[in-house]
């Protein structure tokens, strides 16, 4: 269970550091792609919204990762995966509303929910 927990830490954690560095280093292409899938289907968000998601998907993917890796304050892994998991719920009410698929969003959220019980049980 332990290297199946590092396995899906790994690639949640590489999922949100893309994703989250994307938003927060490259916002003109994120703009391009997210805005350019549904026209007409709302406003999307603001920059600074961005920045902020950016930053928390960026810290919440070295969350995942560092606290357990360095056996230092380990109670931060689950806390992250369940904060990542909440930005998820979030993400897949935005993306309904604009009748955008939600199912990356999904399998995000249900992988997050795996960890923060997996580790949260230890």
């Amino acid at each position: 269970m332990n290297l199946t927990l590092w396995i899906v830490q790994g690639l949640l954690s590489a999922a949100f550091l893309m994703a989250g560095g994307m938003k927060l280093f490259a916002y003109e292409k994120y703009k391009q792609q997210t805005e350019g899938k549904t026209p007409g289907n709302g406003p999307g968000i603001s920059r600074g919204l961005v920045t902020f998601i950016g930053i928390s998907e960026i810290a919440g993917g070295l969350g995942l990762i560092l606290p357990q890796a360095t056996h230092f304050a380990q109670i931060l892994t689950p806390l992250a995966a369940l904060g990542l998991a909440t930005i998820m719920v979030l993400a897949i009410g935005f993306h309904l509303r604009r009748k955008e698929a939600a199912t990356p969003a999904i399998v995000l959220f249900v992988l997050s929910l795996f960890v923060t019980v997996g580790r949260g049980l230890n």
